[in-house]
């Protein structure tokens, strides 16, 4: 398997020992750059954070360590998460 697949499925931040999504919680998908595949948990993000998008830290971008990847709401389909690029 690797690391592509390894990351499909997995939820970006969480435990490593639970890392599959969670009963009860609302997930988008992160399309695209370092993060593709990954499920981030918006549950507690209001319409208006949704809509503004967000910054992800990551080691795997193009910045390396401290850098961040910027993520944003695919227009028509909020449960889909567009990549937009890094930042350091």
């Amino acid at each position: 398997m690797d690391e592509v697949e390894f990351m499909r499925g997995r939820v970006y931040g969480a435990d490593h020992d639970s890392p599959g999504p969670c009963a009860g919680r609302v997930y988008a998908q992160l399309v695209g750059g370092p993060l593709d595949g990954l499920l981030l948990d918006v549950t507690d993000l209001t319409d208006q954070e949704r809509g503004r998008g967000v910054s992800l830290a990551t080691e795997i971008g193009h910045y390396g360590a401290g850098g961040r990847s910027a993520y944003a709401p695919r227009p028509g389909d909020p449960r889909r998460f567009d990549w937009r690029g890094d930042v350091p």
